[in-house]
Protein backbone atom coordinates (compact mmCIF):
# COMPACT_ATOMS: atom_id res chain seq x y z
CA UNK A 1 0.00 0.00 0.00
CA UNK A 2 1.48 3.40 -0.97
CA UNK A 3 2.04 6.16 1.56
CA UNK A 4 0.26 9.45 0.88
CA UNK A 5 0.98 13.04 1.94
CA UNK A 6 -2.49 13.47 3.48
CA UNK A 7 -4.66 11.44 5.83
CA UNK A 8 -8.21 11.43 7.18
CA UNK A 9 -8.95 14.58 9.18
CA UNK A 10 -6.35 16.81 7.47
CA UNK A 11 -7.33 20.24 6.14
CA UNK A 12 -6.55 20.52 2.42
CA UNK A 13 -6.79 22.99 -0.48
CA UNK A 14 -7.79 21.79 -3.96
CA UNK A 15 -5.19 22.64 -6.62
CA UNK A 16 -7.04 21.62 -9.81
CA UNK A 17 -10.51 20.90 -11.15
CA UNK A 18 -13.84 22.64 -10.73
CA UNK A 19 -13.30 23.02 -6.95
CA UNK A 20 -9.90 24.73 -7.42
CA UNK A 21 -8.99 27.06 -4.57
CA UNK A 22 -11.58 25.70 -2.15
CA UNK A 23 -10.61 24.04 1.10
CA UNK A 24 -12.07 21.44 3.42
CA UNK A 25 -11.41 18.49 5.70
CA UNK A 26 -10.71 14.98 4.38
CA UNK A 27 -13.52 12.54 5.20
CA UNK A 28 -12.00 9.43 3.60
CA UNK A 29 -8.90 8.27 1.74
CA UNK A 30 -9.47 5.70 -1.03
CA UNK A 31 -6.01 4.10 -1.19
CA UNK A 32 -6.61 1.67 -4.06
CA UNK A 33 -7.97 4.42 -6.33
CA UNK A 34 -5.54 7.08 -5.01
CA UNK A 35 -8.41 9.48 -4.29
CA UNK A 36 -9.73 11.45 -1.32
CA UNK A 37 -13.21 12.61 -0.31
CA UNK A 38 -13.23 16.22 0.95
CA UNK A 39 -16.06 17.55 3.10
CA UNK A 40 -18.44 19.83 1.14
CA UNK A 41 -16.52 19.68 -2.16
CA UNK A 42 -17.06 17.95 -5.53
CA UNK A 43 -20.77 17.47 -4.78
CA UNK A 44 -22.53 14.88 -6.96
CA UNK A 45 -26.19 13.96 -7.26
CA UNK A 46 -27.24 10.36 -6.66
CA UNK A 47 -30.67 9.04 -7.52
CA UNK A 48 -32.17 7.04 -4.65
CA UNK A 49 -34.62 4.24 -5.38
CA UNK A 50 -38.06 4.12 -3.73
CA UNK A 51 -37.94 2.54 -0.27
CA UNK A 52 -39.62 2.80 3.10
CA UNK A 53 -37.31 5.69 4.05
CA UNK A 54 -37.94 7.44 0.69
CA UNK A 55 -41.45 6.44 -0.48
CA UNK A 56 -41.21 8.68 -3.57
CA UNK A 57 -37.51 8.19 -4.25
CA UNK A 58 -35.14 11.14 -4.09
CA UNK A 59 -32.10 12.85 -5.53
CA UNK A 60 -29.45 12.96 -2.81
CA UNK A 61 -26.33 15.11 -2.93
CA UNK A 62 -23.06 13.78 -1.55
CA UNK A 63 -19.33 14.36 -1.84
CA UNK A 64 -17.44 12.86 -4.76
CA UNK A 65 -13.77 11.94 -4.78
CA UNK A 66 -10.78 14.01 -5.93
CA UNK A 67 -7.45 12.57 -7.06
CA UNK A 68 -4.86 12.79 -4.32
CA UNK A 69 -2.41 14.70 -6.55
CA UNK A 70 -4.90 17.57 -6.82
CA UNK A 71 -4.97 18.37 -3.09
CA UNK A 72 -2.39 20.06 -0.87
CA UNK A 73 -2.23 19.87 2.90
CA UNK A 74 -2.65 23.30 4.51
CA UNK A 75 -0.26 24.33 7.24
CA UNK A 76 -1.50 26.35 10.19
CA UNK A 77 0.96 29.05 11.23
CA UNK A 78 1.31 29.27 15.03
Amino acid sequence: MPKFHVKKGDDVVVLAGKSKGKSGKIIAVLTKKQRVVVEGLQMIKKHVRKSQQNPNGAIAEREGSIHISNVKKTTVAA
